[in-house]
C-alpha cells in the first residue's frame, strides 16, 4: 500500500466512516456511516468515482430524492419521508467521504 492510499484510509477512519468488509462486490468498495452507504469504484489499487449515498434499510438501499421541496428516501418498492436530521447527516457523510478520498 502506498503512502497516498494509506493517507486516504486514515482520513476515512478519522471521519468515522467504515469500509464494509466481506461484501461480494468485485468492482466497488462500500463505505458506511450512521446508516448511510456509498459505493466507490475500485481503480488501480485505489479509489475511483464515488457514488451518491443512500439510506440502508431493512427493505434495501434508498436514494434521497426531492418531491415538492421535501426529501424522500426512495427504494425499490418503498418510500420513506426524510427528516432534516437525516438530510443533514447524509450530506455530511457525502462531504466527509469525498474529502477523505480525494
Amino acid at each position: 500500500m502506498d503512502a497516498a492510499l494509506l493517507a486516504r484510509l486514515e482520513r476515512v477512519l478519522a471521519a468515522r466512516i467504515e469500509l464494509v468488509p466481506d461484501i461480494n462486490i468485485t468492482t466497488h468498495y462500500v463505505f458506511a456511516r450512521d446508516g448511510f452507504a456509498s459505493l466507490v469504484e475500485k481503480r488501480d489499487g485505489g479509489f475511483g468515482n464515488i457514488g451518491t449515498p443512500g439510506l440502508i434499510t431493512e427493505q434495501g438501499f434508498a436514494a434521497l430524492l426531492w418531491r415538492e421541496g421535501n426529501g424522500v428516501f426512495v427504494g425499490r418498492g418503498f418510500e420513506l419521508p426524510a427528516t432534516q436530521k437525516q438530510i443533514d447527516s447524509i450530506r455530511a457523510f457525502d462531504r466527509d467521504l469525498n474529502e477523505a478520498l480525494r
